[in-house]
């Protein structure tokens, strides 16, 4: 696997007011300004809703290769973590603040946001959030691995994980794990799946419902990865490169 060759995209890391005070975000901007100008995208990491930061794999690397292999520029968010008597919505509220910010600078014509397992739930939400209010919606959605439904079929062990996030396990807000909302209006949806994930059947149970809904959806199975391949290049070098070019060719569209 190539990663990280050629042109090292040009970063920098400043905050964005939240209402829960300052997000941490670390822009990834490709040295073709022009091309930069035409296409974004807001990535949030992955971890559980209570793991992970700016620096993981998940996030850094993910966000400065996609930047480096579509030619967009890459915002990834620092949101806050379900730690310390932190939940529900708060995390929600973080990324939907950066990408209202996002859409108030714009840097770009065309804007996307994506995440990865509990970051693509919070991906989704925001995209919800900005369909029912009737500001600027995403242009296209990246989902790795998500974590979208609670329960998830034939998947159990994350009734701490949800009950941390939501702080009870049962009538869950719709944009909370964001499966069980009204799907209808999303933009066009790319779903990547690790093969060895019992919770692969939440992406496969999504992709189903947009099709449903009538957003157009591509799912990739990436062969022999497990849950959080992003996040560990090392364990699936061949997985993450072939996902990250699939996440690339979609970023790609924007540019056309």
């Amino acid at each position: 696997m190539s990663m990280l060759r050629g042109t090292v995209p040009h970063v920098s890391g400043p905050h964005v007011s939240g209402p829960h005070g300052p997000v941490p975000v670390r822009i990834h901007e490709p040295q073709d300004t022009a091309r930069a100008a035409r296409a974004g995208l807001v990535w949030a990491h992955g971890g559980g809703f209570r793991h992970g930061d700016l620096d993981m794999p998940e996030a850094d690397m993910v966000a400065a290769e996609l930047c480096r292999r579509a030619g967009v520029t890459v915002v990834s968010v620092g949101y806050r973590l379900a730690v310390g008597g932190v939940r529900y919505p708060v995390p929600v509220d973080d990324v939907d603040a950066v990408w209202q910010w996002a859409c108030a600078q714009g840097f770009a014509d065309r804007v996307g946001i994506g995440g990865a397992s509990a970051g693509a739930a919070l991906a989704m939400s925001t995209a919800l959030r900005a369909r029912d209010a009737g500001r600027r919606t995403p242009d296209l959605l990246l989902l790795a691995y998500p974590f979208v439904h609670y329960p998830v079929p034939g998947a159990a062990g994350y009734d701490d994980m949800v009950h941390n996030y939501v702080g009870r396990l049962t009538d869950l807000p719709p944009d909370a794990l964001p499966g069980g909302a009204p799907l209808e209006g999303l933009p066009a949806t790319h779903v990547l799946l690790s093969e060895f994930d019992d919770l692969r059947a939440s992406g496969e149970l999504l992709a189903h419902q947009l099709r449903e809904a009538k957003v157009p959806v591509t799912t990739y199975l990436a062969r022999g990865a497990t849950h959080g391949h992003l996040n560990r290049p090392a364990d699936h070098p061949d997985a993450v490169d072939e996902s990250l070019n699939y996440f690339a060719g979609a970023l790609r569209t924007m540019l056309q």
